[in-house]
């Protein structure tokens, strides 16, 4: 494989060489994999669950010995989009593989299969497929499961922000799942959330249809002094060098987030040359060209927060972690009026995801746009200070 002009890769797969650690929590999906186990894994946004999974299927004992899909469903609103995303992934997938897997799929899924096909002299997938074409989701769905069990290799199937079927507009999403998945033997799933009380409802519920179904793992952020090997060692292996405790500042501004880490250092390794040194005031610049790039985005998300729930976004935002938002000393801190408006501002922030609470502790799902807020409502732009 070609060498990566920069070696803080924060899109696409990323390869061993340049994958921080996570030794410890592939080897458990691995294991759990060749176990023929299915595994729920949860973390935060942009914690590297998607690279963690590519990282898993890319491991020889999994690539050489199974079909792997990965779908990520976060913006799916109807069993209609999970069945059309998925038919058309494993399509897409299996198609540079293995032709006789296709001729398979197509005649599988015969709800489908004329929507199908292969340019005759390019060789590539052609697609007429639309949503309105799945006139019925259910149909189609057993199909495609039912293709992946007959496959002559066992399947594994990884689905990215599970916990968005509990959104469906439809009340049986969950129980049709569990009834297909606890029947097949050659397909394993792996179901990566971020709504961590989502998910926990779902898996440890007694009264939910995939309760106790599937092994936990929560993704938790990667080792300070682990990344810090790793960022300062990519930096020596390109003729550039970085202080450690700049590491860890960097670190703890963006509270261990991956790929908010990798971003700032991406856009750092960028602006030093061989034979040079990145010091605080390069990740600073760094750190605000990245927020710089997102801001119509971020205007664009909080004009969509109503006025009257912007407070609490911004006191969130000035001391990062809350863990009593109720609380006298926060309220009086940040001005905000009363319990009940804080907790009904809460549940509107979780409840759109712009607040996430994880052990107790709340805090802005994207660290960039927490800075922007600080930046918006606070004073400057609150990035990385010495």
């Amino acid at each position: 494989m070609k060498e990566p002009k920069n070696p803080f890769i924060v899109t696409g797969r990323i390869p061993a060489d340049y994958f921080c650690d996570r030794e410890q929590e592939t080897n458990k999906l691995v294991h759990s994999i060749t176990n023929d186990n299915n595994m729920v894994l949860v973390s935060p946004r942009r914690m590297g669950k998607t690279g963690l999974l590519f990282h898993t299927f890319d491991c020889l004992e999994v690539s050489q010995n199974y079909y792997t899909f990965f779908i990520d469903i976060l913006h799916t609103t109807s069993l209609r989009e999970f069945s059309y995303l998925l038919g058309r992934h494993i399509y897409e997938t299996l198609l540079p593989r293995s032709k006789r897997m296709i001729a398979s799929f197509l005649s599988a899924v015969q709800s489908l299969s004329t929507k199908f096909g292969i340019d005759p002299i390019q060789g590539t997938p052609t697609f007429s497929l639309e949503l309105g074409d799945i006139v019925h989701p259910e149909l189609t769905l057993e199909e495609i499961f039912n293709y992946l069990e007959h496959a002559d290799m066992p399947c594994v199937v990884a689905i990215d922000e599970f916990q968005q079927i509990a959104k469906y507009p439809e009340k049986n999403v969950e129980a049709l799942l569990r009834t297909h998945i606890q029947r097949m033997s050659n397909v394993h799933f792996i179901f990566a959330g971020s709504e961590f009380h989502v998910i926990q409802k779902m898996f440890a519920s007694t009264s939910r249809p995939f309760y106790n179904s599937a092994d936990m793992m929560e993704l938790q952020a990667i080792d300070k002094e682990v990344y810090t090997q790793f960022v300062v060692s990519l930096f020596e292996s390109r003729g550039r060098s970085i202080d450690p405790v700049l590491v860890g500042v960097v670190y703890d501004a963006m509270s261990g987030n991956t790929y908010a880490m990798q971003k700032i250092m991406n856009e750092a390794y960028s602006h030093i040359d061989e034979g040079e040194s990145c010091d605080l005031q390069t990740l600073n610049e760094a750190a605000i060209e990245v927020v710089e790039s997102k801001k119509p985005l971020f205007r664009e998300m909080l004009s969509n927060v109503p006025e009257r729930h912007k407070p609490l976004l911004a006191a969130i935002a000035a001391d990062v972690h809350v863990t009593q938002p109720t609380s006298l000393k926060f309220m009086r801190s940040h001005k905000l009026t009363t319990a009940s408006a804080v907790q009904n501002s809460l549940r509107y922030l979780i409840d759109n995801g712009f607040v996430m609470r994880l052990r107790g502790v709340y805090s802005i799902v994207d660290e960039f746009f927490r800075m922007w807020v600080d930046s918006v409502y606070g004073s400057g732009m609150g990035l990385l200070k010495n």
